[in-house]
């Protein structure tokens, strides 16, 4: 898969993105809002990367794909992770940009391709954008993208959460889609 927008590419990891992808996940807002993401060792993110790559043919994923500025340099990535709910189809979206390149609509940018390629490609039924209140570039991004908050509040635990009962405190469906 290749997507192109007037500045970035989202695209197919490949073994070689494992120094940019172990860099991007050492940065503070990636240990505190998404600390499952933080990567140890090169190696440890290289192992990652070959896991991901592995589900891009499956059905249930999660898709991972890198976001590169369209010059090459990797700057984070957009996710679709199944949420493995009794209705099948729904999905979370998820993405992160590092630090350095935080504040110039990146995020913003990668979703809005991102997401109208994977309704299409995967026949999705609904998906959320779910993160910390605290995470206000995170929600700002979720907003800009077209979704609607729908809840506020602790979280459920899911199956395909690392993070087994972590606080969700916003959790936003994308109306423009699905409401």
């Amino acid at each position: 898969m290749k997507i192109r927008t007037l500045r970035l590419t989202i695209t197919t990891f490949s073994p070689d993105m494992a120094q940019a992808v172990y860099e991007n996940s050492q940065d503070d807002d990636t240990r505190r809002f998404v600390p499952d993401e933080v990567y140890d060792s090169v190696e440890e993110a290289r192992e990652a990367i070959a896991f991901l790559m592995s589900r891009y043919d499956s059905t249930d994923g999660p898709f991972v794909y890198p976001v590169l500025t369209n010059e090459g340099q990797n700057i984070g990535y957009v996710q679709l992770c199944n949420l493995e709910l009794e209705e099948e189809g729904t999905w979370e979206i998820g993405y992160h940009i590092a630090k350095n390149f935080t504040g110039k609509g990146y995020a913003t940018e990668a979703v809005k391709a991102f997401l109208p390629v994977m309704v299409q490609n995967h026949n999705l039924k609904e998906v959320y954008g779910i993160c910390l209140a605290e995470n206000t570039a995170s929600l700002r991004v979720l907003e800009k993208c077209g979704f609607t908050q729908i809840y506020q509040g602790r979280g459920k635990k899911t199956k395909s959460s690392k993070q087994s009962g972590k606080i969700t405190t916003k959790i936003t469906t994308f109306d423009t889609l699905f409401l």
